[in-house]
């Protein structure tokens, strides 16, 4: 009796001296991988370790971590590491979607040892196939899956234990959180890169918009862009020419960002090269127009109108590439919209353009703007509108080139009110004195 007392205590003590072990190897293996991990901050050389330390510890051929990336709905599930025995001359193994797709709905470990016979994914595997057995568990952090670590064939022909499980499991739990904060990290980092990429496009950009406006005895010129982003595709410029002429221009390119700023920075030099050829009007524009028309893609496209001032003559010589048709009010407050010229920039080759002159009078002014500043919408969904720049041009008539500038673009933001600007605005001003 006492000696099966004995022999039982001794088996009760083995028992715990088992589970401590096992215990200890697993908060080791743990610790490895935390010691490991704390080392680097990108996400590829963390699942990378974490993929390795499963394939020592567990003992098995090869090991897998996928990502869930909800915004992919035909294929959720990206293999982002995959790590195999350096022994084994096969291919990795690609996880079949039947195997991702029974993870996204069930949520919890699958241990499979006859990989071959299990009813669930004999249609997925050949007869080639050297996968006997698998172990796959969920990587969950508050409920919420980010993925799942798989682990294929254990060496020597073993099979996978509820211990192998739990100790996967436990894997997981901790992946999950250092997988987690590496990816917020990494997208923290290249939001900081594209902060960094905007903010030397916009002091590019700037740089290309005209540093002072001409100073032109019996004329007062002003002009300001305000992009709807941190950069902009509108484009507006001065140039000074020989024979008392000043040239300038006011585009608005296709779309936003970044694109519309590389396009405009574009049609700037190509005009300016174009201008400085002592070309008319519609030449420049014609050949501008094929220069970027054979330099970009038949999604991007440019409207734009190009003036030449001769301040000595007092006329104004124009040509409207699809731009909108700018205001030129007399003294009289008489209107004319300057419609003369052709298709916009870009769009089609060899494309034939007019142009038109305009005397400019004592107390005549010349409003060009882009669309931004018309289509400036509130809350109920309503634009601005040209009416009622039109009308605020003409009340402010006798006032000078720069208040008249600030005033249109004050009431186009009063109109907007707690709306977002969602176009670049943009004016160019000329007035003649009286």
């Amino acid at each position: 009796m006492a000696e099966n007392i004995n022999e039982n205590k001794i088996i009760q003590l083995q028992n715990e001296v088992d589970r401590l072990k096992t215990a200890v190897e697993e908060l080791s293996i743990l610790n490895e991988i935390a010691t490991a991990i704390s080392s680097t901050t990108t996400l590829d050389k963390v699942i990378n370790l974490i993929v390795q330390k499963c394939v020592k510890h567990l003992k098995v051929e090869q090991g897998a971590v996928q990502l869930l990336d909800e915004k992919d709905e035909v294929n959720p599930f990206h293999t982002m590491i995959r790590t195999q025995d350096s022994q084994l001359n096969f291919l990795p193994y690609r996880l079949d979607t039947q195997l991702t797709g029974w993870m996204i709905k069930n949520l919890k470990p699958l241990l499979i040892n006859d990989l071959k016979s299990d009813s669930r994914f004999q249609f997925t595997l050949d007869k080639d196939t050297v996968f006997n057995s698998m172990l796959c568990v969920p990587m969950l952090l508050k409920g919420k899956l980010l993925g799942c670590i798989s682990v294929f064939n254990k060496r020597n022909r073993g099979e996978f234990t509820l211990e192998d499980q739990r100790l996967l499991s436990i894997i997981a739990s901790q992946s999950a959180h250092i997988i987690e904060n590496a990816r917020l990290y990494e997208e923290e980092q290249a939001l900081i890169r594209m902060k960094e990429e905007m903010r030397l496009a916009k002091e590019i950009q700037l740089n290309l918009l005209p540093k002072s406006v001409p100073q032109i005895s019996g004329y007062q010129i002003t002009g300001t862009s305000i992009p709807a982003k941190e950069v902009g595709g509108d484009y507006f410029d001065f140039i000074m020419l020989e024979k008392n002429k000043v040239a300038f221009a006011l585009g608005d390119i296709s779309g936003k960002g970044i694109p519309a700023a590389m396009l405009m920075a574009n049609l700037q030099a190509t005009l300016r090269a174009q201008v400085n050829a002592d070309s008319s009007c519609n030449e420049c524009i014609a050949r501008a127009n094929n220069l970027l028309y054979k330099s970009t893609d038949s999604m991007k496209f440019a409207t734009l109108f190009y003036g030449m001032l001769d301040y000595e003559e007092n006329k104004l010589i124009y040509c409207n590439a699809g731009h909108d048709n700018p205001f030129y009010i007399s003294n009289a407050k008489i209107v004319k919209r300057l419609n003369k010229g052709g298709m916009i920039l870009g769009f089609l080759p060899d494309a034939e353009y007019e142009i038109d002159q305009v005397e400019f009078c004592p107390g005549d002014l010349l409003v060009i703007y882009s669309d931004g500043i018309t289509e400036s919408m509130n809350a109920m969904q309503e634009e601005w509108g040209e009416n009622k720049l039109m009308n605020l041009i003409i009340e402010n008539l006798e006032q000078p080139a720069n208040t008249i500038l600030q005033s249109i673009f004050d009431s186009a933001k009063i109109h907007a009110g707690i709306m977002e600007q969602s176009d670049d605005m943009t004016l160019v001003i000329i007035k003649r004195d009286k």
